[in-house]
C-alpha cells in the first residue's frame, strides 16, 4: 500500500527531469515557433485556462507582454466560455494561448472552440496530452505527455508547462531561452538547500493562515502556491500582489500566519521594505529571492534561489519549495494529498 501522500512527493521531486525534458520538447519546435510568430502580426496575446492554469496564465501574460511587447494578459476560460463576445473580436488579430494539463478541461476546450466563433487569429496549446480534444484545436502544440500525473494537485505539470512558457516568451522576444537549461540543476540545489527550513515551517501545526505575495510574474506563482496550499491542507490561504497586501489584508494577520513573500530583483527593495512591515503584526515573514541581499537578514526567514539565471528565466523555480510546504502541511494536519476526497474527520472512531 502506497504511503499517504507518497505518490504527490514523488511527482514534486521529479521537477528537475522533467523540466529537462519539457526544454527538449520547445527545442524540438522552437524555429517553427518564432517563424510562426514573426510571419503573424498578432495585436494582443490572450492566455486562458483554469485553476492552476489560468494562475500560469497570468504569470505567462506578464513574461510575454515584457518579452515581446505585445499586449498579453490572462482571462480565465470561465469567463471566455459564458462571455465570448465581451473578448473575442474578428478585428482583432489574437493569439490565444490555452493551458491545460489533461487537454480535456470543458471550459479551456470551449474557449477555444468559440476564439474560432468570435475571434480572429491562431492558437497555441500547452498541455500534457498530446492527444486530448484540446490539443485537437491548436494550430501550434506543444505537449509534455510525460509530465501528466497521478495525484489530482497539479505540481510537475503545471512547473514543466510553465518551462515551456518561459522559453515560448523568451523565444518570441529574441532573447536567449536556451540558457533555461541551467534551470533543471538549479532546482535540485535549491530543493536539497531548502529541505530544513520548508520541512521546519510545515510541519509547524501553530500556522494557521497563509499569505502568498509576489509581483510581475511571480504574482500567479503567489497566487498557485496559495491554491496548493489551500488544495492539500485546506488551511486558509490567500494569494496578493505584494504591496496590495498593505492595502487591508494585512489586518488579518497575526502570530498566526505566515507571510511568504516571493521577492523579485527589480522590486527588491520595495518588495522587501513591504515585508518589513508585516512584522509589526507579529506574523512570521519568509522570504523568498534570488539572492541573500541587505534587508532580508531582518525577516523570520529566508530562503535563497541562487539560480544565476536572468530574472525573466527564474520565476518558477519560487514554486517547487512552496509546494512541498504545502505538501507538509497537508500529512501533519493528516490529510492525503493523493486523495483530495480524503479526510480524516470522516472516518469512524475505533
Amino acid at each position: 500500500m502506497v504511503a499517504r501522500g507518497e505518490i504527490t512527493l514523488a511527482e514534486i521531486n521529479s521537477q528537475p527531469g522533467l523540466w529537462a525534458e519539457a526544454l527538449q520538447v520547445f527545442k524540438a519546435q522552437a524555429h517553427e515557433i518564432t517563424s510562426f510568430w514573426s510571419t503573424n502580426a498578432f495585436d494582443q496575446i490572450i492566455l486562458t485556462g483554469c485553476g492552476s492554469t489560468y494562475y500560469l496564465g497570468v504569470t505567462g501574460a506578464s513574461l510575454l507582454q515584457a518579452a515581446t511587447g505585445t499586449p498579453a494578459r490572462a482571462i480565465s476560460a470561465s469567463e471566455l466560455m459564458l462571455f465570448p463576445d465581451k473578448t473575442f473580436h474578428n478585428s482583432i488579430q489574437t493569439l490565444l494561448v490555452c493551458l491545460s494539463r489533461s487537454g480535456t478541461t470543458r471550459e479551456t476546450v470551449e474557449a477555444a472552440r468559440l476564439f474560432r466563433q468570435f475571434g480572429k487569429g491562431s492558437i497555441v496549446v500547452i498541455t500534457c496530452d498530446s492527444s486530448s480534444p484540446l490539443a485537437q484545436l491548436a494550430d501550434r502544440l506543444l505537449a509534455i505527455d510525460a509530465a501528466q500525473e497521478q495525484s489530482r494537485v497539479q505540481t510537475r505539470s503545471f512547473s514543466s508547462m510553465a518551462v515551456i512558457l518561459t522559453a515560448l516568451a523568451a523565444a518570441l522576444g529574441g532573447q536567449d531561452w536556451q540558457s533555461l537549461d541551467a534551470l533543471p540543476e538549479a532546482l535540485t540545489r535549491l530543493m536539497g538547500r531548502s529541505e530544513s527550513l520548508i520541512r521546519h515551517l510545515g510541519e509547524d501545526l501553530s500556522i494557521t493562515q497563509f499569505a502568498f505575495l509576489g509581483s510581475g510574474p511571480l504574482y500567479g506563482l503567489a497566487c498557485e502556491a496559495m491554491l496548493k496550499m489551500t488544495e492539500m491542507s485546506r488551511v486558509f490561504s490567500t494569494g496578493y500582489h505584494v504591496l496590495e497586501y498593505l492595502h487591508g489584508p494585512r489586518y488579518a494577520a497575526d502570530a498566526s500566519t505566515l507571510i511568504a513573500g516571493l521577492v523579485s530583483e527589480s522590486a527588491f527593495t520595495e518588495e522587501v521594505q513591504a515585508l518589513k512591515t508585516l512584522l509589526s503584526r507579529r506574523a512570521r515573514v519568509l522570504a523568498l529571492a534570488e539572492a541573500n541581499s541587505e534587508g532580508l537578514g531582518e525577516l523570520d526567514f529566508a530562503l535563497t534561489i541562487d539560480s544565476q539565471l536572468p530574472e525573466w528565466g527564474r520565476a518558477i523555480l519560487y514554486l517547487p519549495p512552496l509546494q512541498l510546504l504545502g505538501w507538509h502541511q497537508a500529512i501533519q494536519r493528516g490529510f492525503d494529498p493523493d486523495d483530495l476526497a480524503y479526510d480524516p474527520r470522516d472516518q469512524p472512531i475505533p
